[in-house]
């Protein structure tokens, strides 16, 4: 871990020290090129640079030093921002920054409401025993240890294009651990065929990952034009999985009696999410609404049907039809059954609170993404998004540079290395946008740290799931990787 640490903020250093050395010439939406104040030489430039990194760096090591990483973030974008208004005053320009970090937070607060919506939901389903439920019927089949390889990859690849990569990969990587007991070798392989399957199957859905959101959200990629990666992503996936389940038993471990079932309301809520989905979708595409709002009216269908269940759980448990006694309401904080007690909503609950999911949202990163957004934004206002958008789409050509993205996003990050394209907004055609919301939705399975599913699972599958593990199989991985541009570039030629 901390040598793919060291990559990662080497990696993240040069690129963003490279962008500081380019000529100063930004491109326009419109293709044509636009003269922007170039303060990237300034000392006030420089030190929010450094203080960029320096700020990354401690995300990085999140692990090593038990911060959490929105802090130093939270802490850099304010500090950015300050020394982006000095930096303007200097020249007699108050009003730009003042536009531009607007700009910046309605951007975030529609990511933020979005995900918000969510992982609410999730939370829910989780509540609800939907995942616990999946996760023991799988292991309580009695499958080989190649068929778990290539259904809990599937599900991965099936589940996350609707829920989210790192959700995903922590469901299968459950799995995996309770099926493969003393395997390690199995549960490695395992592990990187969940991550490469939960990253490839959230790159062709808007919400599969965070870098497919904000190409949505940002109107680069219509909803259903997503669907135009599938064929790559599958190949992204398919192949390394090919390579790797080579190496696979075909033993059967011991079948685990373990029945989980769902809790009630679990079905109408995976329902309501799905019309959740349809009506984000609807107020995108038809009302020509910001996704985010549907996703909040889809939220409060959740509110009206959490009530009903709170009601009916608190019938259950006075066993009478007393009206539900909100004040004073003290559910236990995790809301599951004593042991002893069923699954199915009847033992001694508290009834289901919606206020209750919606705090247990991961807060962390979305303070994060809050962090991400304002220093990138700030940066970018000091000229570095332009000079690296012509150095990277007009020197390289947006092909190379597309590519490079996805390499780049396995050593740095997805989101900040997408969020700074959409802010570079670099003249391409709608392959090309096809083309970099593929890579840098793929591109972070070829190491362990560059994606949230690979770092979550070296979490829970501490000292089996590794670094160095995974880079052993980085050049399967690759292999896929390339595969995926190419069929790109060919079944969907149309599009450049």
């Amino acid at each position: 871990m901390e040598q793919g640490s060291r990559v990662k903020t080497l990696g993240l250093s040069l690129s963003l020290l490279l962008a500081g050395a380019l000529p100063a010439l930004a491109s326009t939406g419109s293709g044509e090129p636009a003269e922007f104040v170039n303060l990237t030489g300034t000392t006030l430039g420089i030190f929010a640079l450094i203080l960029f990194v320096a700020a990354y760096t401690l995300v990085i090591f999140e692990e090593k030093l038990h911060m959490r990483k929105s802090k130093p973030v939270m802490l850099a974008a304010g500090i950015i921002w300050v020394l982006v208004a000095l930096a303007y005053a200097a020249i007699g320009d108050t009003h730009t920054p003042h536009v531009a970090i607007k700009a910046n937070l309605i951007e975030y607060a529609e990511l933020f409401l979005f995900l918000l919506a969510a992982m609410t939901y999730i939370n829910a389903m989780d509540e609800r025993n939907v995942f616990q439920a999946l996760r023991s019927w799988l292991v309580g089949r009695g499958f080989t240890l190649r068929t778990v390889f290539w259904l809990t990859g599937l599900l991965a690849f099936i589940i996350s294009p609707v829920a989210d990569n790192l959700t995903t990969a922590l469901l299968m990587g459950a799995v995996v651990m309770a099926v493969g007991g003393n395997n390690r070798k199995f549960m490695i392989v395992a592990c990187i065929n969940i991550v490469v399957g939960a990253n490839a199957g959230g790159a062709f859905s808007p919400f599969g990952d965070i870098t497919t959101l904000m190409v949505w959200q940002k109107g680069k990629v219509d909803f259903a034009e997503f669907f135009a990666i599938f064929v790559p992503s599958l190949l992204n996936w398919v192949i390394p999985a090919a390579i790797m389940s080579m190496s696979v038993a075909k033993e059967r471990p011991e079948a685990m009696a373990e029945a989980i079932g769902m809790k009630v309301g679990a079905k109408r809520i995976m329902f309501l999410f799905l019309c959740t989905i349809i009506t984000a979708v609807s107020f995108h595409n038809f009302l020509h609404l910001p996704p985010a709002t549907g996703m909040m009216l889809g939220l409060g269908y959740l509110g009206f049907f959490s009530y009903y269940l709170k009601v009916k759980e608190h019938r259950l448990l006075k066993g009478g039809d007393q009206p539900l006694d909100i004040i004073g309401h003290n559910p236990d904080e995790h809301e599951r059954p004593a042991p002893g007690h069923d699954h199915g909503g009847h033992g001694p609950l508290a009834g289901f609170d919606l206020f209750r999911k919606v705090a247990r949202a991961e807060w962390d990163t979305l303070l994060f993404f809050y962090g991400v957004v304002l220093c990138v934004g700030g940066l970018g206002q000091f000229g570095y998004l332009a000079v690296t958008s012509h150095f990277m789409y007009t020197g390289l050509g947006a092909t190379t540079a597309n590519v490079m993205v996805g390499l780049l996003s396995a050593i740095v990050d997805n989101i900040p290395v997408m969020f700074a394209v959409l802010t570079m907004d670099p003249h391409m055609s709608h392959g090309q946008w096809l083309l970099v919301t593929l890579t840098a939705g793929v591109g972070g399975s070829l190491l362990s740290i560059g994606s949230a599913a690979g770092v979550a699972l070296m979490g829970t599958a501490r000292g089996i799931y590794t670094f160095g593990n995974h880079l052993k199989w980085s050049w399967a991985v690759a292999l896929g990787y390339v595969a995926s541009v190419i069929c790109h570039l060919w079944i969907n030629a149309r599009h450049f």
